[in-house]
């Protein structure tokens, strides 16, 4: 297995009001608001950059984005979907100061592998758009290291010995001999 790290990356989570009915439920909820490449100003520790009553906007610096070759068939799937996109799993935190619960990323990537082994731990994955030129240089990785595993034929199911719940070989017959079927001897 050999690790490509492509660059560093930087979070955006949104917390904004809900709105309508569900707002009875729940006055705020979080969200993926974007991944971008990331840049000298934004240093490596994660900051508000926007508060209001209705919204709240954070960076989380420093992601990087790495490609294993392993895993090239959860690349090659996500580039060749109808959206590729990047893939975000977070989780509620507790702020140091206990003021408020707050989204934080665990983990980035751009493998549907990745994303469907999160998915089945419960974990909150969302998705933002890979952007175009990533698709190619992901589709271009991707086609390198995938080797599709030849199909092998199947056997028809009527060539299949047939048996019984306990593996024992079993027989089916047409003859009509029935309980029932009021048919005498």
């Amino acid at each position: 297995m050999s690790v490509h790290v492509l660059s560093e990356m930087a979070v955006l989570m949104r917390r904004e009001a809900v709105q309508g009915a569900m707002a009875r439920w729940q006055s705020h909820r979080w969200l993926l608001a974007d991944v971008v490449p990331q840049e000298e100003n934004f240093g490596r520790e994660p900051r508000r950059l926007r508060h209001t009553d209705d919204e709240s906007l954070w960076l989380y610096p420093g992601w990087p984005l790495e490609l294993f070759s392993d895993d090239a068939e959860g690349y090659w799937l996500n580039a060749t979907s109808p959206t590729p996109c990047y893939f975000v799993m977070w989780r509620m935190v507790d702020q140091e100061d206990g003021t408020e619960l707050v989204a934080v990323p665990q983990a980035l990537s751009l493998s549907y592998h990745d994303a469907g082994r999160w998915l089945d731990a419960q974990e909150t994955v969302e998705t933002v758009p890979l952007p175009t030129e990533a698709v190619a240089w992901l589709l271009d990785f991707a086609t390198q290291h995938f080797v599709p595993e030849e199909k092998k034929r199947q056997r028809p199911q009527s060539f299949m010995r047939l048996t019984d719940r306990f593996g024992q070989p079993a027989s089916v017959s047409t003859d009509s001999k029935r309980k029932g079927s009021g048919a005498k001897p």
